[in-house]
C-alpha cells in the first residue's frame, strides 16, 4: 500500500492532498502542532470509511529534535514513502527564536524541509515513485541575505516566508543533484494566493490584508487541481510549477553554486546542535 507523509496537512492544501490520497488508498500521515485539527483529520477519515489508514503525530516542526525524532519514527514504522508533501509554516509579523536559536521562518519553513527529505530519502527511493513536494518560492522570491539567514537585521515580516521560500527552491535544486543516483522526484510548487486559514500572528495593518486575501485567493481545490498532475507524473528529477504551470529551472534562483552554498551553511549550522 502507498504511503503519503504530510506537513502542514490539517489545515489547507495540504489538508485536500491528504484526503485525495485518502481517497486514492494511501495510508496517510499528517504531522502537525494542532491536536484539535488532528483530531478532526482522524475523525473524518474514520466516518468516511477510511480510518485504519490515517494517522497523526503531534510535532514541533520547528524543532530540529522533532524533526529527527518524526524521521525516526517514520523509518520505523514505513517500509516506504510514496509521496512527502512539504507544507508546514506560521508567519510572523515580529521576528521570534526558535529554543535552538533559528529565526522561526527559517527553522520552520526551510529548515524542517531539508532534515525531512534528506533524512527520508531511502523510504522514499524504495517506492516506485517517490516524490517530495515543497511548497517553496517556485523562483519568484529572494534574494537570499547571505549575511543574514536568519533575518536579524531588518525583519521582513511577510516577506519571512519569501525569503524562505527562496531556500527551499535552493534545498530542491541540491537535493536533485546529490541524490541523482535514485529515482526521487522533486517537485517546488508555488501556488499563488490561495483561500486557506493563513496561520499565524499578524500586526494589525497584515491582518486585515490576511482577511482579504482570505475571501480573494483562488480555492484550494483548484490549487490542489494545479499540483496533482505534476505529483503524479514528475516531468524531470526536479520540476517547478508557478500557479499549476511548468517553469524554467534554470533561472537565478536556481543556482546550482547557491543550492551547493546553501547546503553547506545548512551542515555547519546543524553541526553547531547537540544530537
Amino acid at each position: 500500500m502507498a504511503t503519503a507523509v504530510i506537513t502542514g496537512g490539517t489545515d489547507g492544501i495540504g489538508r485536500a492532498l491528504a484526503d485525495t490520497y485518502l481517497e486514492r488508498g494511501h495510508d496517510v500521515l499528517v504531522l502537525g502542532t494542532s491536536a484539535e485539527k488532528g483530531r478532526a483529520f482522524v475523525d473524518a477519515a474514520a466516518r468516511s470509511g477510511a480510518g485504519d489508514r490515517a494517522r497523526f503525530v503531534r510535532a514541533d516542526l520547528s524543532r530540529v529534535a522533532e524533526n529527527r525524532r518524526v524521521i525516526d519514527l517514520i523509518t520505523e514504522t514505513c517500509r516506504a514513502v510514496d509521496v512527502l508533501v512539504l507544507g508546514a509554516r506560521y508567519h510572523r509579523s515580529t521576528r521570534v527564536e526558535t529554543p535552538d536559536g533559528f529565526e522561526s521562518n527559517f527553522a520552520l519553513f526551510y529548515l524542517s524541509r531539508f532534515l525531512l527529505s534528506h533524512g527520508l530519502v531511502e523510504l522514499l527511493g524504495r517506492a516506485e515513485r517517490g516524490t517530495v513536494l515543497n511548497f517553496g518560492g517556485a523562483g519568484l522570491t529572494g534574494p537570499v541575505r547571505w549575511n543574514d539567514l536568519q533575518l536579524r537585521r531588518n525583519y521582513p515580516g511577510t516577506g519571512a516566508l519569501g525569503h524562505s521560500g527562496a531556500l527551499c527552491d535552493l534545498l530542491g535544486v541540491h537535493f536533485s543533484r546529490v541524490h541523482r543516483d535514485t529515482p526521487v522526484r522533486y517537485v517546488l510548487n508555488h501556488p499563488g494566493v490561495v483561500s486557506t486559514s493563513f496561520a499565524g500572528e499578524y500586526d494589525s495593518s497584515t491582518a486585515a490584508h490576511v482577511d482579504r486575501l482570505r475571501t480573494s485567493g483562488k480555492p484550494v481545490s483548484l490549487a490542489v487541481a494545479q499540483i496533482l498532475p505534476f505529483l503524479d507524473a514528475p516531468p524531470a528529477r526536479l520540476t517547478a510549477v508557478l500557479e499549476g504551470r511548468q517553469v524554467s529551472t534554470r533561472g537565478p534562483g536556481f543556482d546550482p553554486r547557491d543550492a551547493a552554498r546553501l547546503h553547506q551553511e545548512t551542515e555547519k549550522l546543524l553541526a553547531g546542535l547537540p544530537r
